[in-house]
C-alpha cells in the first residue's frame, strides 16, 4: 500500500533460467524461501520527519538563552536578533542564487543590517529611510553587476525577489526592536515569542495526534485543520497566562494577540514552505540540528514581530 493506494501485484511472475553449473532442484523439493531485503536504517525521527531530540535540544536551549537575555541584559536581544537576521538573509540568498536568482547578496545583507538596527536610534523612520535606501542601491548593484557594457539579464525578476526577501526578513524583524524599545518592551517581546511557541507546540501535538484533515496540501502536505485548531487553543491560552501575568493587561488583549499570532505565524509557515517548494528544497540551512536553517525558525516569528507590535502598541 502507497499513499493509501492498494497495488496489485501480478500473480505470477516469469520463470528465470538456471544458472551455468547449478543443478535443478529434484521434483518434489521444497525450496528455502528468500530472505526478505532488509529497509536500510533511517535516522531516528518522528512523524513530523524530523529528529525529535535533537530538535527539543536546539529549541530548549535557545529559549532558555532568550528568555535569559530578555530578562537581564534586553539590549543584548538586539545583537542576537540581528545576527540571526544576517545569517537567515545569506541563507536565503544562498538558495535563490543556487536556483538562478541572482540577489545581490552584498548590499541585501548589509542593508538589511540596516533596516534592523536604525530602530534602535531613530524609531519607524529609521527603518523606513534604511529600507528605500536599501532597495535603490540593491536596484543600481544589480543593473550594475556585470559591468556597463552588458546588460543584466532576468533584472525585474532579481530586483523584486530581492526586495521581497528585504521585506519578509529584516523588514519585518525590525518590529521586534520597535516592539523593544518601547515601555516594558522586553515583556513585550518575550510575550509575542512564548505565544509563537505555544502556536507550534499545539499545532504539533494536535496534528500528531489528531491530525486527518490536510489545511492545504498543495503547499504544506502535513499541516491539518487539527493542527491549527491545536495552535489556536494553546496560543490564546497563552495569550491569556502572559498578557495578565507578565504585563498585567485586560486578559482579552491576549485572546486578541493569540488568535491574530497564530493566523500570521501559520502563514508565515506556509509561506516559506511554497517557496522552498518552488526552489525545490526541503530546510533553508543546516546549522539547527532537527531545525533545518536559522530561516526554517524565524518563517513564523517574522509576521509574529509585527502582528505582535500592532497589537499591543495599540492596546496598551
Amino acid at each position: 500500500m502507497s499513499d493509501g493506494t492498494i497495488v496489485v501485484e501480478k500473480a505470477a511472475a516469469a520463470e528465470e533460467p538456471t544458472p551455468p553449473g547449478t543443478e535443478p532442484p529434484p521434483a518434489g523439493a521444497v525450496s528455502a524461501p528468500t530472505p526478505a531485503p532488509q529497509a536500510p536504517a533511517q535516522a531516528k525521527g518522528s512523524r513530523a520527519g524530523r529528529n525529535l531530540p535533537a530538535a527539543l535540544g536546539v529549541g530548549f536551549g535557545l529559549g532558555l538563552s532568550l528568555i535569559g537575555i530578555l530578562l537581564f541584559v534586553p539590549k543584548v536581544f538586539i545583537l542576537v536578533a540581528a545576527t540571526a537576521i544576517g545569517i537567515a538573509t545569506w541563507e536565503v540568498a544562498k538558495r535563490l542564487r543556487e536556483a538562478d536568482v541572482l540577489v545581490p547578496r552584498i548590499p541585501l545583507i548589509v542593508g538589511g543590517q540596516a533596516v534592523f538596527w536604525l530602530g534602535w536610534p531613530f524609531g519607524p523612520n529609521g527603518v523606513a529611510g534604511a529600507f528605500a535606501a536599501t532597495v535603490l542601491v540593491c536596484m543600481v548593484w544589480r543593473l550594475f553587476d556585470h559591468g556597463l557594457t552588458v546588460a543584466p539579464r532576468n533584472f525585474l525578476r532579481d530586483t523584486a525577489i530581492t526586495v521581497f526577501t528585504l521585506s519578509w526578513i529584516p523588514l519585518l524583524a525590525a518590529f521586534s526592536v520597535l516592539l523593544l524599545l518601547e515601555p516594558d518592551g522586553n515583556l513585550k517581546v518575550l510575550t509575542f515569542m512564548i505565544l509563537v511557541v505555544c502556536s507550534d507546540v499545539g499545532g504539533y501535538v494536535a496534528g500528531v495526534l489528531f491530525g486527518r484533515h490536510p489545511m492545504v496540501p498543495s503547499i504544506s502536505p502535513k499541516k491539518s485543520w487539527e493542527g491549527f485548531g491545536g495552535s489556536l487553543v494553546f496560543s490564546v491560552i497563552g495569550g491569556l497566562l502572559t498578557v495578565t501575568l507578565l504585563l498585567e493587561a485586560n486578559s482579552m488583549i491576549g485572546v486578541v494577540l493569540g488568535v491574530g499570532l497564530v493566523a500570521v505565524a501559520t502563514i508565515g509557515d506556509l509561506i516559506e514552505s511554497q517557496i522552498k517548494r518552488e526552489l525545490g528544497i526541503k530546510d533553508m540551512g543546516t546549522l539547527l540540528p532537527g531545525h533545518g536553517g536559522i530561516m526554517d525558525r524565524l518563517d513564523s516569528m517574522l509576521p509574529s514581530a509585527f502582528v505582535a507590535w500592532l497589537v499591543l502598541s495599540a492596546l496598551l
